[in-house]
């Protein structure tokens, strides 16, 4: 099984589909990867050598940010935010959409399950 920035492949898939499970790496730039590896997406990523798992590794981690270092930055900017007490810093201390949707209705994402209002307590 191919291991790739602490994150298990897994083998069964697409080598374009398992890149993707690596955070930081989507649909765009997994297929820009294994074109620049010169290696097939539609293989299964079980189906790679040592030297194939080897050069995509380099490659991931000389050119791109991915799973710890780029969780640290996201995580970083939304603190920096709070700690400057802007708008956007503010909503994500309250849990609430940070751009500009709708909250009256929708918003259970961000806002957790409801809470009874008036017809849980009839009850």
């Amino acid at each position: 099984m191919a291991r790739i920035s602490g994150v298990d492949l897994p083998g069964r898939k697409h080598l374009r589909i398992a890149l993707t499970y690596v955070y930081g790496i989507g649909p765009k730039r997994a297929a820009e990867l294994c074109e620049l590896t010169g290696l097939d997406g539609t293989r299964k990523a079980e189906t790679l050598d040592e030297n194939e798992v080897k050069s995509l590794r380099d490659i991931i981690e000389s050119k791109y940010r991915v799973e710890g270092d780029l969780r640290r930055d996201v995580s970083l900017s939304i603190k920096r935010l709070m700690d400057l007490g802007c708008y956007r810093g503010l909503r994500h201390r309250k849990g609430l959409p940070a751009r500009g949707q709708r909250t009256h209705t929708n918003a259970r994402t961000r806002k957790g399950p409801r809470r009874g209002g008036v017809a849980a307590r009839k009850r």
